[in-house]
């Protein structure tokens, strides 16, 4: 029997209640997230309908509620996926980082070139086009779309793209974005179709 009496086990309830989901409601603002995808840009690495966790706190700490960062860890890198809200629209984007400040960069056909040496882009044995930004190789769906003439990146900005380079809006075509717009970085997709599953990205 509970010492409770019922008006206060209703209150203690709802405290509870509202505890809990301003815990969830804080840990999705500042700790973590999921996100399901909605467009094919990023193929093959995501794929459309795709499940991603999100680390909202791989950059900094932000504070609930806003972009405002209580604390800064360390700019987004070359080869990241990210989220971020659009320059255009303010909805939330899942791009890769291909180029940071002070980079000199040109995209000619979907292949990116920094400092005038193009990235390594190749064929494996079944026809898969990979690049490789930094070391970090991902396959790439697609070449093409919209060129980009040689410009530096100026300092505390970003250059974004899919992967499906002949089929994503990005960079190239809004331009360079703030490194605090990034609202986190993807961590891997944990569920495709329906499976549980864990690839990182």
């Amino acid at each position: 029997m509970s010492l409770w009496p019922r008006p206060f086990r209703f209150l203690r309830d709802g405290v509870s209640v509202l505890a809990a989901a301003g815990l969830v409601f804080v840990t999705r603002s500042s700790f973590a997230d999921h996100y399901h995808v909605p467009s094919g840009s990023m193929e093959p690495t995501i794929h459309t309908g795709d499940h991603i966790l999100v680390s909202k706190m791989a950059y900094g700490l932000r504070m609930p509620l806003t972009h405002a960062k209580m604390v800064s860890f360390h700019a987004p890198s070359r080869g990241d996926v990210v989220v971020l809200d659009s320059p255009e629209n303010g909805t939330v984007l899942l791009k890769r980082v291909v180029a940071v400040g002070g980079d000199r960069v040109a995209v000619h056909d979907g292949v990116i070139s920094i400092d005038d040496v193009p990235q390594p882009t190749m064929s494996k044995d079944d026809g898969q086009l990979e690049e490789s930004l930094d070391g970090h190789v991902h396959p790439l769906g697609s070449l093409g779309g919209s060129e980009l003439p040689e410009t530096v990146v100026p300092p505390g900005q970003l250059l974004v793209m899919g992967d499906n380079r002949g089929n994503s809006h990005d960079g190239r075509d809004f331009g360079f974005v703030p490194a605090d717009t990034v609202l986190g970085r993807a961590l891997a997709v944990f569920a495709r179709q329906g499976i549980l599953g864990w690839h990182k990205l």
